[in-house]
């Protein structure tokens, strides 16, 4: 089918849970994004602990290769965390930020969590803007938490949203 110029197809992903064979992916994925990337032998001994949890995104009927983004959490003691999360930069502005963390949510639902963490860059305002919307609220910040390749370092917004 032929589409018009100016006009794309709008992508439907899955999410599925993660699991440590995920790992390798979820590493290859994570280096593309971030200054200090995490190892897939990383990934695989969080993703082995009982309270780590996570969800990939995957286009519909590409069930094999890299998922186009994920993310991955920890909850403890009716507390919870965002550990990590990163879209792939060619699927970002699709909702998948969005799905990711709903799926996040309504596993902490169920969990009977009682609050989610993240820390976040200051200067990714997309990802502000998300949480925000999401119902976080900043609660602190982290001075030079990250270390960015084409900037040094910035600040780490800490964030927190009541589950209940």
């Amino acid at each position: 089918m032929k589409l018009p110029f100016g006009t794309t197809r709008k992508r439907e992903f899955a999410i599925e849970m993660l699991r440590p064979d995920h790992a390798p992916a979820l590493a290859r994925l994570h280096a593309g994004e971030f200054t200090r990337a995490w190892t897939d032998g990383e990934f695989s001994v969080l993703l082995e602990q009982e309270p780590v949890f996570g969800f990939a995104a995957r286009e519909v009927g590409q069930p094999k290769g890299d998922p186009a983004g994920f993310v991955l959490a920890r909850q403890a003691a009716g507390e919870a965390e965002i550990l990590t999360i990163t879209v792939a930069r060619a699927r970002r502005r699709q909702g998948l930020g969005w799905l990711l963390m709903d799926a996040v949510l309504r596993e902490l639902h169920g969990q009977r969590a009682e609050s989610l963490f993240l820390e976040v860059d200051e200067t990714n305002l997309p990802a502000c803007s998300l949480y925000r919307r999401l119902g976080f609220q900043e609660v602190g910040k982290r001075p030079g938490y990250y270390e960015l390749a084409e900037r040094g370092r910035s600040n780490a917004l800490v964030m927190r949203r009541d589950l209940r």
